[in-house]
């Protein structure tokens, strides 16, 4: 059973008791960063991430994930899919964040951790994700399949470009980055993409194109040479 192996059972090592809304986002912040494979950081606030990156080490997707919006990344949740060490440790210790979930710590990261009060730091190794979904909805539960990017319209190797000039490779592996980050933005959801990280998101919007103006608005000038999902 993965639930015993998910947020449910997670090693709480410092900060105050969980809220219901603590749980629930770090639920989505852990998910989010193990449907990548890489060294993966996404910062929740309100159940929709407001940065997600990966790197090649933990820390620069910290970086590159916190850069995504770091005015909402103010008092987010932080879920990392790999150990997190000092260099992730210091400047995340700079943000007051309300959660911090990861598989493992380095000690002196523990330490410098430990330093802010308000910081609930979390254990836990998301070794499977549940292939179903459970919703309560009044008098009863709705049940659905896990979107688990296991389709084969999800395997980069069966798309095909179909106009304009060949994508270089750098352009489709952001491409593939953006469709399984966006997984995670409640709709209508837009996410921006460059260097496999996200630099702008929209979602939560009645209609795409407020969710697209929202999402370039965000990405600024970072916009130019993005890929977008949505």
């Amino acid at each position: 059973n993965s639930a015993s192996h998910g947020i449910s059972s997670a090693k709480q090592h410092h900060g105050k008791e969980m809220s219901f809304n603590n749980f629930t986002d770090a639920d989505a912040a852990l998910r989010a960063a193990y449907d990548h494979n890489e060294p993966c950081v996404a910062i929740i606030k309100h159940a929709n991430p407001c940065g997600i990156a990966i790197g090649t080490d933990i820390a620069s997707a910290y970086s590159a994930a916190n850069a995504c919006d770091p005015v909402s990344a103010f008092g987010g949740v932080v879920a990392a899919n790999r150990k997190v060490d000092l260099a992730m440790a210091e400047p995340l210790s700079k943000i007051f964040t309300e959660v911090l979930i990861a598989p493992a710590f380095d000690a002196d990261a523990l330490d410098v951790l430990m330093k802010k009060p308000s910081i609930r730091i979390l254990q836990c190794d998301l070794t499977a994700i549940n292939p179903v979904e459970l919703r309560p909805v009044s008098g009863g539960a709705l049940l659905q399949e896990s979107d688990l990017i296991d389709a084969p319209g999800d395997d980069v190797t069966n798309w095909v470009q179909v106009s304009g000039d060949p994508v270089s490779a750098q352009t489709l592996k952001d491409l593939e980055f953006a469709w399984r980050s966006v997984r995670a933005v409640k709709s209508n959801a837009i996410l921006l993409a460059k260097d496999s990280a996200a630099v702008g998101i929209g979602m939560g919007q009645v209609n795409r194109v407020d969710s697209a103006k929202l999402a370039v608005d965000r990405a600024g000038d970072r916009v130019v040479g993005s890929v977008a999902a949505s």
